[in-house]
């Protein structure tokens, strides 16, 4: 007979995570949470010896066609916490009602103010640094001081005092007593100095909690329903099948494997793994007179929101400007040749929100059904418009940078978030889940993480599904008290 639990949770990283961190918080004692996850727990000091962080290839769990869009997933204990950057600015208000405010694209069910207590609690989880001022409304300041800035990003602080700011990221600023000081050489994936936030350093434990049975080496296969409720979880373990069966279903595998496992499920709707997407992002290489870059704390040293929000996201997409601070981050030439001169070079990314587009997709690859298959055509014309603003915006900051000359221009790198492919809303017929992350048709069932996103925004996704995750627990909770 299998074994039954209260909850199932699929998967550790972000979303699974948080959910169940703010689930024991309130759970009774008596509770049984199983936790599954298809890797290993590839340690810190396995991923710095092997120089990838986890010990599943990319390959092993999915296919890209075609090859040219790059997807990050790090299988294993953390998910993908063992390889984002850290950076962790919140969406804009604007982003949840595009259609409301300026007729185009999907509003989210949700609210900036509905998340805004949840983005609060997720950057105290993360003990994110962050500046003191803000370009959108905070109840909190941040946890930790903002890391330094570089000398071009103080130029554009001062000249534009309400549009360039610190940046916000997980990335420790000060010692956390977990954490070192974010040590500014850019190596962010595997972060060498543990400053970044992981599961692994930051939500340890929670499975060590006596509640939750966490089951590593386990690759869901299908979730078994019956009149319209989730009964079963089939999943292989060291080769073996296992089945255990729970009163709610909690899929938290990523914008990949979510829809994946659905539709390996039979848990079918028209928009299921489609409106796969991503922000679209454009690189900038500007070479300056007489002012040093790379010269800030961390990997991002400033953000700016000169052209996010306003009337402009009626034609075009909003964009959010990232300082790249480290001149090993790119291959176009991240210093100059002049003597002396090295470092008056500033790398910009330019990230442009876009409408997802349903011929972007996720599929059960034909040769091999336990491979993810994405396919992605392109971004929308609405971001493709934004991305043709560059040049403008480039004039715009002219006015606080002393710009000797436009080195290049780079429209064509990836931001390689997942986002879309089990779409939130509130019409059954339009949307998978609803505001809560609950399954339309199936209410015991719960898919978690940037699989939901309506939209791909020009912020970073991590923060958000963390909040939503919160968001999520909250009313599960409420509705059983």
């Amino acid at each position: 007979m299998a074994d039954h639990y209260d909850i199932i949770i699929i998967g550790t990283g972000f979303a699974g995570s948080f959910f169940l961190k703010r689930y024991l918080e309130r759970a009774p004692a008596t509770a049984r949470v199983l936790v599954l996850e298809r890797g290993a727990r590839d340690s810190k000091a396995w991923q710095l010896q092997n120089r990838r962080t986890s010990s599943i290839a990319p390959e092993e769990v999915f296919v890209s066609v075609p090859e040219k869009k790059e997807w990050y997933t790090s299988p294993g204990f953390g998910g993908n916490s063992k390889c984002w950057g850290g950076g962790g600015s919140r969406m804009m208000p604007g982003d949840f009602k595009l259609r409301s405010r300026y007729g185009v694209g999907q509003d989210w069910p949700i609210s900036y103010d509905d998340l805004e207590p949840h983005y609060c609690a997720a950057e105290d989880i993360m003990l994110m640094s962050g500046p003191s001022d803000s370009p959108m409304q905070r109840s909190k300041p941040y946890s930790l001081p903002p890391q330094r800035m570089s000398d071009a990003d103080v130029l554009l602080k001062e000249k534009f005092p309400d549009g360039w700011y610190h940046a916000c990221t997980a990335r420790a600023s000060v010692a956390t007593g977990k954490r070192g000081v974010c040590c500014g050489t850019g190596a962010c994936p595997m972060c060498p100095v543990d400053a970044k936030f992981t599961i692994e350093n930051g939500l340890i434990e929670i499975y060590s909690d006596p509640r939750v049975t966490l089951q590593l080496h386990s690759t869901v296969e299908t979730i078994e329903t019956s009149a319209g409720v989730a009964r079963t979880v089939n999943y292989l373990r060291d080769g073996k099948d296992e089945h255990c069966t729970a009163d709610l279903v909690v899929l938290a595998a990523s914008g990949l494997f979510n829809p994946h496992i659905l539709l390996r499920s039979n848990i079918t709707h028209p928009l299921l793994g489609k409106r796969l997407t991503d922000k679209m992002t454009v690189d900038v290489v500007l070479d300056l007179k007489g002012v040093k870059s790379y010269n800030g704390s961390s990997l991002n040293s400033g953000l700016g929101y000169l052209f996010y929000e306003g009337e402009h996201r009626r034609d075009h997409a909003a964009c959010l400007i990232e300082t790249q601070n480290s001149p090993f981050l790119t291959t176009y030439g991240a210093l100059r040749a002049e003597r002396g001169r090295w470092t008056e070079r500033m790398m910009l990314k330019f990230l442009f929100d876009d409408i997802p587009r349903e011929d972007n997709m996720v599929v059960v690859n034909a040769a091999n059904p336990r491979l993810a298959e994405t396919r992605f055509v392109g971004y929308s014309d609405y971001a493709n418009r934004g991305g043709d603003q560059v040049p403008k915006m480039i004039d715009k900051l002219a006015q606080g940078l002393p710009i000797e000359r436009i080195e290049s221009i780079y429209r064509g790198s990836s931001d390689a978030h997942i986002e879309g492919t089990v779409v939130m809303g509130t019409d059954p017929a339009r949307s998978i889940v609803d505001r809560y992350l609950v399954h339309h048709q199936v209410r015991n069932l719960l898919v978690l993480g940037s699989s939901a996103f309506v939209t791909a925004t020009p912020a970073h996704p991590t923060l958000t599904l963390s909040a939503m995750s919160l968001w999520a627990a909250d009313n599960l909770l409420a509705a059983r008290t």
